[in-house]
């Protein structure tokens, strides 16, 4: 696509913005790829749309708030780029133009303070515990609680588990096949900490050793989605520092971590860390890649877990990180177990990250469309790769009245191995 975007205009993030609108060729196979093309028909609220939206804001022919309903309502979910012919890189162009253009978006009051509590909590875990328990007492006398927050309140799980702690180093049992470090995220600390143990018992009964930096952090995701520029670079910065160069890689068991990780040379474009940012984001890997690639050193054997087992791609670990067929290979593996497709998988869950904090209605009908999905499969439990998916998940499922557990795959490959 053509465009008179002026080179450095809007700063360093300018070239990469520029790149991912020349790409588009406006063919509109991204249309039925898109959730919100989906829920609502309209074209601005399509990949195709939005990459015209922003395109015009950044050429100063279209104010910044002609831009800004379309693109807060965009999940960043990314099934746009598989489906695009030309290779747009979508991420590429949304989380950027969010970073420079938040300055110049007009938010409500109401807007403007569930961001500053979700980027004041949810990336830190001890906070994050707290603002959970001051929710679920804010459940009980919701109609005292502002309309604001009352979105805030409805995500609050009716329970959290106890808190965990884990070793800085886990050993490999037997013969030590590798070495690598894992971020232990930060909601995922408080919503489900058993993924953290379940994923160190997997890969040391794998023979990896594990090590958790004492000074890693949140991976920035929240903030960089947002387009808080400013706290993305600090966390980002924060993790650089944290992770040795002395592992075999840097692992993570949440979908949006890693694509966040990634993502890292965007949000330190133009700085003197630039260069270490894209060297650290080649190191990053699923976890679930991981272990597939090094290999199953035994299979798991004959064990009491569920035999029907329905898959759900995270966004970010498919369409952000191109792993589809590597957890199905590991659930597969265990014997017995056969692992459902859902209808219209491609289809975002609705969680992405504190989309359903901003967006809630959109959220709830993707959520419901999802665990429908999930009940109609047939399946015993679901198994996903991401806290924000599985948290969305078990939230509708249990609306719906449907007993289907929720489960990372880490979570089903442990119980597998327990005898």
């Amino acid at each position: 696509m053509l465009h008179t975007i002026v080179k450095d205009k809007h700063g360093p993030l300018t070239a990469s913005m520029a790149h991912a609108v020349e790409t588009c060729v406006h063919c509109g196979f991204c249309l039925a790829a898109c959730p919100t093309y989906s829920e609502l028909g309209q074209e601005m609220d399509s990949p195709r749309g939005r990459i015209v939206l922003m395109k015009q804001v950044l050429e100063e022919k279209l104010p910044w708030a002609a831009a800004q309903p379309h693109v807060d309502r965009c999940l960043g979910c990314l099934a746009c780029e598989p489906a695009c012919p030309s290779g747009v890189p979508y991420r590429d162009l949304i989380s950027p133009f969010r970073a420079v253009a938040q300055p110049k978006f007009k938010r409500t009051f109401a807007e403007k303070l569930r961001r500053f509590l979700a980027g004041q909590t949810i990336p830190f875990p001890r906070r994050f515990r707290l603002a959970a328990a001051a929710g679920r007492l804010g459940k009980l006398a919701r109609p005292l609680v502002p309309s604001a927050l009352r979105p805030m309140i409805d995500l609050v799980p009716a329970s959290i588990p106890p808190a965990e702690s884990w070793p800085r180093v886990t050993p490999a049992i037997g013969a030590r096949r590798a070495r690598v470090a894992l971020l232990t995220g930060c909601a995922q600390q408080v919503l489900s900490p058993d993924i953290n143990t379940a994923t160190l018992a997997v890969l040391a009964q794998q023979g990896v050793e594990v090590i958790i930096p004492a000074t890693q952090g949140c991976c920035g995701g929240l903030a960089w989605h947002t387009g808080d520029l400013a706290a993305a670079q600090a966390f980002a910065r924060k993790n650089l520092d944290a992770f040795p160069a002395e592992v075999d890689a840097i692992l993570t068991n949440a979908a949006g971590c890693g694509s966040a990780m990634h993502e890292y040379h965007l949000v330190l474009r133009g700085t003197p860390d630039e260069a270490r940012a894209e060297a650290f984001r080649h190191r990053v890997m699923d976890v679930s890649l991981f272990l597939q690639r090094l290999g199953l050193r035994t299979p798991p054997p004959t064990a009491q877990v569920p035999r029907r087992i329905a898959y759900h791609d995270a966004c970010h670990l498919a369409n952000a990180q191109g792993v589809r067929a590597e957890p199905r290979a590991l659930l597969r593996a265990i014997p017995g177990v056969e692992v459902i497709e859902l209808a219209d998988a491609h289809l975002c869950c609705g969680s992405a990250g504190t989309y359903n904090l901003d967006q809630p209605e959109i959220a709830a009908s993707l959520g419901e469309k999802k665990a429908r999905a999930v009940i109609a499969s047939g399946a015993e439990v679901v198994a996903s790769g991401n806290i924000g998916c599985l948290t969305q998940l078990s939230a509708h499922l249990a609306r719906l009245g449907s007993p289907i557990k929720v489960r990372h795959t880490f979570q089903i490959l442990r119980d597998a191995y327990t005898p």
